[in-house]
């Protein structure tokens, strides 16, 4: 190929996007890898980012680091197995169609054929009472519409970007092939006595009407103030006062729990108390959770006020008076305990109200009554969200489905403990993360959602005689009718005309949570119960790449999942990336708004430089991204630039037939190579390409303004006996550079293998050391006398050109032997006319004699 006048970086990322899809230059080789067996494969199972709305820098910070390694495992010889799936269901999706179109989705009503949505881009601006409702056929077709369009943008971005993933192997969280896979592996789940269902108290997200698990919670900072409120003592001696911040649900109290150490309290531990309002007697408990030091020391069971109160009520076995709907409003009937007129008529005062504005009222109500004794000055605290929700979580009881994870059977919680011992982390401390939350479960996995686009729950319920549904009795599709709809479909001995009937059945309506979904998405990609060919070649794959926030969620339930399928780990090493924060160090997160998106990134400095910077931070730590000063990126840039007119410089130099390393730098040279070669090879199986970036980088500067410049007057001589040698010393640097560089700097690096070797250079075999036997002492000790003469010619403001009659090098005799081997490259380039050696303790560049300027 030819080279370029004048080499650019822009235009590369287009050219070679379409030179690999035409050669096929990624494409996962089934055929070879069946010769080779699983032994010489290495699979990925790649994070499918969530089709909903844009990637942001830190999707390309990541991925960045994958494909890295990546690319490092195919040019050392294995098939390499890289999928790429999108994660097309769930809330996030849900809510973009939402925002995006305008609507919302209400089950009740009839599919419209002919629906034309309100808007076609940004309605977030609408209420909710204000989005149009459409059934749940007509939701879920603009959920597919716009997840599709989003997928393509990602995969054009993905491509920019040089992802070397083989596009053929694609899979989605939403197609027939992933519901079938999903359902069965939940039938399994249920036939093993993995997976059952329970009425419990429930997580609730009020705005999305969904139950929540465990491992999507946050906590966030929200205002609150305690109120001292009196109970009054059963017996009629006085009161005991506790401290809330929640009165509003004093009529779901259930019982006053102290610390059984708590000496105040231990007089009462067993008799009652009537509460407030609602006259309603609870008992006074002794529990180890109680706080002593904690507003008056004795607290306010609920059902449902935090997950402490579900632990009471669980250990404690108490009644269960819930008075919060689904919609985050006060039931309008009341426990069953509450009897009295008065406790009846402040109850009807609540019915309806949502939580703050029951809050306010209740506390009309106690200070009318005299029970409200205080209201501390407001403080914040934590509360517990949805990690993708704007209102606080509520506990409500609802039916769902669970599957065990460990929580109650610590023989589960040991096994997946060893099972993450076993494999590798990068980094190490990334695995106590995963123990941590591994140990301190305190539920099993909630995999039901109350919500439309997602994977159906395969099951029916028959219906007794009066038509309720009789949860002894779930009805399970065959396998080989996968994948199913029970709201649609039918179960097996049954007909459509008995939906709904007494004696019939009745489809279940939740859907799988989307983590359901992406823990299978080894099986997913491949191939399981699909393929099984495939399955065996892939499977255990080599590594989960991931974010560190997802070790609770994604990484925890693909293990589990494997755990309890196939009793071993799904990969055999697990990496870990940081976080990409904004200038402030605060993380990047769309609900902040503080993303960087980065397709203008990429536009503007080119997708080498972004890969640069991505590949300069190690796993597991967290980089700094300022768009407006994005240093990393120029130098990033300038060093793919520098790669472009360094081979040009290099090829310059034709290589005679015959020719052979002779000369001592030239040697030198790739001895020194030959140790990059050997600690970026090191650095690269460990998974820190920071490192071995770092090395190849390092090396590249001395070989561009060191070694290029002291030999290339011998290259350009044809009649100097060492030319062929130097000739040949740039084409093996040029060439073991550009592998060393090419899984970070993809496209300057097979832009510049182009010019002058055949195929891909990410085809290409992963460098070896030459085994050179030579002294790197030579090289770095021209490089240091060089500066030395190029230092001195800055302080006497000469030009470099500026010949030298004489200078002096002093230093240790060895030192000064190795430049006499390459006396007359540091004579050619420093234009230096005579040198005097002097042995010293350390090595200088002395007496320099500028020669006379000769007058024109």
């Amino acid at each position: 190929m030819a080279i370029p006048d004048k080499p650019a970086l822009e235009g590369l990322e287009s050219k070679w996007d379409a030179a690999w899809r035409e050669q096929g230059t990624y494409l996962f080789d089934r055929l070879r890898a069946a010769e080779s067996g699983r032994a010489g494969v290495y699979s990925v199972d790649t994070p499918p980012p969530t089709a909903s709305g844009s990637l942001h820098i830190g999707h390309v910070f990541s991925y960045t680091h994958t494909d890295i390694k990546v690319r490092f495992e195919r040019m050392r010889g294995k098939t390499v197995f890289y999928p790429m799936g999108w994660d097309d269901n769930g809330l996030p999706t849900e809510r973009r169609v939402q925002n995006y179109y305008g609507v919302r989705c209400d089950p009740s009503l009839p599919y419209d054929a002919a629906f034309t949505p309100p808007f076609q881009g940004d309605a977030k601006s609408l209420k909710p009472a204000d989005q149009v409702p459409i059934s749940r056929r007509n939701f879920i077709e603009l959920c597919e519409a716009l997840t599709i369009e989003d997928e393509k943008h990602f995969e054009d971005l993905f491509r920019q970007l040089g992802l070397s993933v083989d596009w053929t192997q694609t899979y989605r969280t939403i197609s027939d092939d992933t519901i079938r896979t999903s359902q069965s592996a939940f039938l399994r789940n249920i036939e093993r006595g993995e997976a059952y269902q329970s009425l419990a108290p429930t997580l609730w997200d009020i705005d999305f009407r969904s139950a929540i698990a465990q491992a999507e919670l946050e906590d966030r900072e929200q205002p609150a103030a305690f109120h001292k409120v009196a109970f009054h003592k059963s017996d009629g001696s006085g009161d005991i006062v506790i401290e809330t911040t929640r009165p509003e649900l004093i009529a779901a109290c259930v019982a006053l729990v102290a610390n059984p150490d708590d000496e105040r309290y231990q007089p009462y531990f067993g008799s009652t108390v009537r509460t407030p309002m609602f006259d309603v007697e609870v008992p006074v408990l002794a529990h180890h959770l109680a706080q002593k030091d904690k507003g008056s020391g004795i607290a306010m069971v609920c059902t449902f006020g935090d997950v402490t109160d579900i632990v009471w009520w669980r250990e404690l076995d108490l009644p269960n008076r819930t008075i919060l709907g689904m919609d985050g409003r006060i039931v309008p009937d009341a426990p069953d305990a509450i009897v009295t007129d008065t406790g009846v008529a402040a109850y009807a005062e609540l019915a309806g109200k949502t939580v703050f504005s029951a809050k306010k009222r209740m506390v009309e109500l106690l200070e009318e009554s005299g029970d409200l004794l205080e209201v501390s000055k407001p403080f914040n605290h934590p509360v517990k969200f949805y990690e993708k929700g704007d209102r606080p979580l509520e506990i409500v009881s609802t039916r769902q489905w669970y599957v065990r994870n460990g929580a109650r059977d610590a023989q589960l919680r040991d096994k997946l403990v060893s099972l993450g011992q076993q494999m590798s982390w990068h980094p190490e401390f990334m695995r106590v993360r995963f123990e941590n939350w591994t140990n301190g479960l305190t539920g099993d996995w909630l995999v039901s959602r109350q919500r439309f686009f997602g994977v159906p729950i395969p099951v029916w319920y028959g219906l007794d005689e009066n038509g309720e549904r009789d949860y002894g009795r779930v009805l399970t599709p065959d396998l080989a009718t996968l994948p199913v709809d029970p709201t649609t479909d039918v179960p097996p001995g049954y007909t459509e005309a008995q939906r709904g009937v007494a004696g019939g059945f009745e489809g279940e309506k939740d859907i799988f949570d989307t983590w359901a979904t992406s823990s299978l998405t080894p099986q997913l990609a491949g191939g399981w119960q699909r393929d099984e060919e495939l399955w065996n070649l892939v499977a255990p794959f080599d590594v989960r790449p991931q974010g560190q926030d997802i070790i609770r969620t994604w990484l925890f339930s693909t293990m589990l999942r494997s755990a309890l399928e196939d009793d071993r780990a799904p990969w055999t090493d697990a990496a870990i990336s940081g976080f990409i924060v904004d200038p402030d160090r605060k993380k990047m997160s769309k609900s902040k708004g503080n993303v960087v998106t980065p397709a203008d990134i990429l536009d503007q400095h080119g997708s080498d430089a972004v890969r640069y910077w991505a590949a300069s931070s190690r796993l597991g730590t967290d980089a700094a991204f300022d768009p407006q000063n994005p240093t990393q990126i120029k130098i990033g840039r300038r060093l793919a630039i520098k790669i472009l007119n360094a081979a040009k410089f290099v090829l310059s130099f034709p290589v005679p037939e015959g020719a052979e390393v002779t000369h001592a730098l030239d040697a030198s040279m790739l001895a020194t190579l030959d140790a990059v070669v050997r600690d970026a090879t090191r650095a690269l199986e460990s998974y820190d390409h920071a490192r071995a970036l770092e090395l190849t980088e390092s090396f590249f500067w001395t070989f561009c303004d060191d070694y290029l410049e002291l030999v290339k007057e011998r290259a350009y001589n044809q009649t100097d006996v060492g030319q062929a040698s130097a000739a040949l010393a740039l084409r093996t640097a040029l060439s073991t550079l550009l592998r060393l560089f090419a899984p970070v700097v993809s496209f300057a690096a097979e832009e510049s293998w182009s010019w002058f070797e055949e195929g891909s250079v990410h085809t290409a075999a992963w460098p070896e050391p030459l085994g050179i036997a030579a002294d790197p002492i030579v090289l770095s000790t021209l490089s240091e006398a060089l500066i030395g003469v190029r230092r001195a010619k800055t302080e006497a403001k000469a030009s470099q050109k500026t010949p030298v009659a004489s200078l002096t090098i002093s230093g240790p005799a060895a030192a000064l032997d190795a430049i006499r081997l390459a006396e007359g490259d540091l004579k050619a380039v420093g234009r230096i006319a005579d040198i005097v050696f002097v042995e010293a303790d350390a090595l200088a560049v002395t007496d320099v004699v500028l020669a006379p300027v000769e007058e024109a």
